[in-house]
């Protein structure tokens, strides 16, 4: 069997990178030998992890803010003055608000479409030149099980995980010749803060250590990378055992 990619002094950039996921994906690229650019709103928890992760790994923080088209461009520009060269984009950045859509304010509503769906189309943009100038990259949106099913109480949340998965499913259309592979993983319950934050903790019965973790959704990452670059998984769905799939 040929041998994976080494993936050591490859350049990630990780959006949300502050905790959950996004954090899980960084810990697990660095055991990699990656070299990381660390983006959030919240710069000193971005410090954090770099001390969690040690002097060895080479890392930046650049506080963003998904939701601005400029902060997503002058994010890929750090990431390109201090490395030279951009290989992978993980847009992760998220949140919700767990409501009926009648009781969610207008405010509400463009934060979930501004960060989710708009924050992944700016972020994914942002490298485009500097990926087809390489003639190679890889693009990883971080979906949600509700881009693939519709959950009462997240109808603006569903609207911008929808359309996460299918502006990945486009731009892969668009730029799969220039060597860039686009995917799109939708996980489904995960052990992070997210639900607490939305507040809708008390809709998910599961206990939090049956849930997926962040480190699984990490592996999945590192395996995609993995693949051969003739192969794109354009759409992965991701379960925990505990919960049903219908």
């Amino acid at each position: 069997m040929p041998t994976p990619p080494d993936l050591n002094g490859h350049v990630a950039i990780i959006t949300g990178a502050s905790s959950g996921i996004g954090a899980g994906i960084a810990e697990r690229f660095a055991a990699e030998g990656m070299h990381l650019v660390l983006a959030a709103r919240r710069e000193e928890k971005l410090h954090e992890l770099q001390k969690q992760l040690g002097p060895d790994v080479e890392t930046v923080a650049v506080s963003t803010d998904v939701a601005d088209a400029a902060s997503c461009t002058r994010l890929v520009d750090a990431a390109v003055e201090r490395f030279g060269r951009v290989d992978v984009m993980i847009n992760n950045a998220g949140n919700a608000v767990a409501k009926p859509l009648a009781e969610t304010s207008t405010e509400e509503i463009d934060l979930q479409i501004d960060v989710n769906l708009k924050g992944v189309c700016y972020g994914s943009r942002a490298v485009l030149e500097i990926m087809k100038s390489q003639k190679s990259g890889f693009i990883l949106n971080i979906g949600s099980i509700c881009s693939v099913l519709p959950f009462p109480n997240y109808a603006s949340y569903v609207a911008a995980k929808f359309g996460v998965l299918g502006f990945s499913k486009a731009l892969y259309e668009e730029v799969r010749e220039d060597g860039i592979r686009v995917h799109c993983l939708c996980p489904a319950a995960v052990n992070t803060a997210w639900s607490s934050l939305a507040g809708g903790e008390e809709g998910l019965p599961w206990p939090r250590e049956d849930r997926l973790q962040p480190s699984d959704l990490a592996e999945l990452a590192v395996t995609l990378l993995k693949l051969p670059k003739r192969v794109n998984v354009d759409q992965l769905t991701v379960w925990p055992v505990c919960e049903p799939t219908c």
